[in-house]
């Protein structure tokens, strides 16, 4: 998926017995106010641990291990001073590979037994950020014909980095360059947004399709936008709220749109998952993109939120994805799946909450004894 792009507005050792938990300490990988700072804890002190079905979460953590298991043992694995060697995982993703499949009390003790848990916070505390995001449903065709108008495209050769207006008013026309044409330029929109998307084909089969790669500019949410105009209360701001505006005002919506210069690129997907920045198949309700400068691609994150229905969401995910909007240490973006159900969990979501990162107990961060 490449993540994704932003919703709203991408194991040596593991005997139980081992080494007491290291001390405190922080990892920085850019420095500055948003330093990490890892506390180590038991996981009777994480809320919530003992009622999540970590069986899904097993399932999730063995399609990292795919990726994992391929590297050299010796690879050191990003961020650096955080996440150990290829090796210090291995283990761990062997041992996973071996456990029987819904067996909630073998998942559980795989997981306390191979891991240290640590309470996660930065400079401004311990308290986080979650948005979530999901898998359009659209309608398009593969050719432009009636009620196809809006273009997907697929990544243009060499450079030639076009803003989303400038694209929007055809810097890529005639250039063979459309993947899949949309019903609607919202919806085109939409789907860049979150990535990734089904699309629903005129002869009744259907394709997937996620992001090949971007322009290289950044990300603006037009939603804080419009907030910022008095046009929708940041209470209220949610996906559902956000294209309910831009197809009330469709003379206004093409410019704002284009105040996002943030433009995706598109590729057909195999299989029927979106893939994520780490190379898997995501998961829904299990897998969770986050910022890869602060925290690594694979690692169990045990999380403690609310939904976008407001519900306590207490649960153990992997971190398999990033975003352009998911940026600082403690901002994270919840995958839900594909349909109605998993837009309605998505779109509200803007909820604070505390992350519990799971790290090998071979990994010492940044030279913890």
């Amino acid at each position: 998926m490449g993540r994704v792009l932003g919703a709203l507005l991408l194991l040596a050792g593991l005997s139980a017995c081992g080494s007491s938990p290291p001390p405190a300490t922080r990892a920085s990988p850019t420095g500055g106010a948003a330093a990490l700072r890892l506390q180590p804890v038991s996981f009777t002190e994480i809320p919530g641990w003992e009622e999540d079905e970590q069986s899904a979460a097993l399932a999730a953590f063995r399609q990292s291990c795919r990726r994992i298991l391929a590297l050299a043992p010796s690879a050191a694995l990003p961020p650096a001073g955080l996440a150990g060697r290829s090796q210090d995982w291995q283990t761990a993703c062997r041992q996973a590979g071996r456990l029987p499949a819904n067996d909630e009390g073998a998942a559980r003790r795989f997981f306390e037994g191979a891991f240290q848990a640590y309470a996660l916070s930065d400079a401004g505390g311990s308290q986080g950020f979650f948005t979530g995001y999901y898998l359009p449903l659209v309608a398009g065709s593969r050719t432009p014909g009636p009620g196809y108008q809006a273009p997907l495209y697929r990544p243009p050769p060499g450079p030639g980095a076009y803003s989303r207006a400038e694209i929007d008013a055809g810097a890529l026309a005639g250039k063979r360059l459309e993947l899949v044409w949309l019903a609607s330029p919202v919806d085109a929109f939409f789907v860049s947004v979150q990535g990734s998307a089904e699309v629903s084909l005129p002869d009744g089969r259907s394709m997937r399709v996620g992001v090949a790669a971007t322009n290289g500019r950044g990300y603006v949410a037009i939603g804080r936008i419009l907030i910022d105009r008095g046009e929708i209360p940041a209470e209220q701001m949610s996906l559902q709220r956000l294209r309910a505006w831009l197809l009330a005002h469709p003379s206004e919506a093409q410019g704002l749109m284009e105040q996002n210069p943030r433009y995706v690129f598109f590729r057909e997907l195999p299989g029927a998952d979106p893939i994520g920045s780490q190379g898997v198949p995501l998961t829904a309700g299990r897998s969770l993109a986050v910022d890869a400068a602060f925290l690594p691609l694979g690692a169990p994150i045990f999380i403690e939120t609310t939904d976008g229905r407001s519900a306590a969401l207490r649960r153990l995910m992997v971190a398999q994805d990033t975003g352009g909007a998911v940026k600082g240490p403690l901002r994270t973006d919840v995958y839900w799946g594909g349909g109605p159900e998993s837009e309605a969990l998505a779109g509200p979501m803007k909820s604070p909450g505390r992350l519990f990162l799971l790290l090998p107990k071979t990994v010492h961060p940044l030279g913890a004894s």
